[in-house]
């Protein structure tokens, strides 16, 4: 792969540590991920990655010891890679034995390198195959006390220099249509004052500063914005703490169209006034 831009992660380690934890919050970092390509394919693949439009620059690449017969040439292929000028990373992820055997038990899974044998066999047999590879490892990830949000985060860590931000997802509606499926924090705003009843509001949107102001500049509007803020503030630093990567808010009102739009507007300003990222949808804003 000739372009300098390029960002290449390999991810490799014991089955059962945690690697589609990883790969999972790569793909969180939009990186394009795939598990186990052959050695002899990488090459050609990340080709066909600079081919695309636009060109496909972050990319996870998962290695383990099913691949046994590929093994062997991966450090020569890390080591052209690097040549070319690509930004290459080895993750390697470890984990005791004793806690590898635990998952396993609770998962009631056979290991892929033992599959008629016992677990213990199968754990050992990889450790031996895997040793070139975790000698490549640019960074080592201990997971035997890591839970699924950690890992995340603990890779997120490693690949910015710090832990991603909960993406804030803000979706305005009308209970008439339904209510969005993907909303997993929900507030009913129809008890608000209705700018419809109000002839030279009826037509325009809650994107207008005088629907807005008619919604919010009010004791009831007032009262129930600073506390809708108060509440995203105490919550959503805690969804960073779990490594959650977006939270979807939903705000509905009967139509969709003033009450909810006003109050997802302003909440969108406020939480973006804070650094984060926020993006807005108003799925019913154009319905009649």
């Amino acid at each position: 792969m000739r372009s300098s831009s390029a960002h290449i992660v390999f991810v490799s380690g014991l089955s059962g540590s945690g690697k589609s934890t990883a790969m999972a919050a790569l793909e969180d970092l939009s990186f394009y991920c795939v598990d186990n390509l052959p050695v002899q394919l990488i090459e050609q693949f990340l080709h066909l990655c600079t081919q695309a439009t636009p060109p496909i620059e972050k990319i996870g690449l998962a290695v383990d010891a099913r691949e046994e017969a590929f093994l062997r040439e991966l450090p020569a292929a890390i080591e052209a890679l690097r040549q070319s000028g690509a930004r290459i990373e080895v993750m390697f992820l470890d984990c005791s034995n004793e806690v590898l055997l635990n998952r396993y038990r609770e998962t009631r899974r056979v290991h892929p390198l033992s599959p008629a044998g016992s677990v213990e066999e199968g754990i050992e047999k990889e450790r031996r195959l895997l040793v070139d590879v975790s000698a490549l490892a640019d960074y080592r990830i201990e997971t035997s006390a890591l839970n699924v949000h950690q890992l995340k985060a603990n890779v997120v860590q490693h690949i910015e220099g710090a832990a991603r931000a909960t993406v804030v997802n803000l979706i305005s509606f009308g209970f008439r249509y339904g209510t969005p499926q993907s909303v997993e924090q929900l507030f009913d705003v129809r008890f608000l004052p209705n700018p419809y009843f109000e002839e030279r509001l009826r037509e325009r949107s809650g994107s207008d500063p005088e629907v807005a102001d008619y919604v919010l500049k009010n004791s009831l509007g007032t009262a129930l914005f600073e506390r809708l803020c108060d509440l995203c503030n105490f919550l959503v630093p805690l969804y960073d703490q779990e490594g959650k990567a977006y939270v979807t808010i939903g705000v509905g009102c009967t139509g969709g169209r003033h009450r909810s739009v006003a109050i997802v507007e302003a909440l969108a300003e406020s939480i973006r006034s804070t650094g984060r990222e926020v993006n807005v949808e108003h799925r019913d804003v154009g319905r009649s």
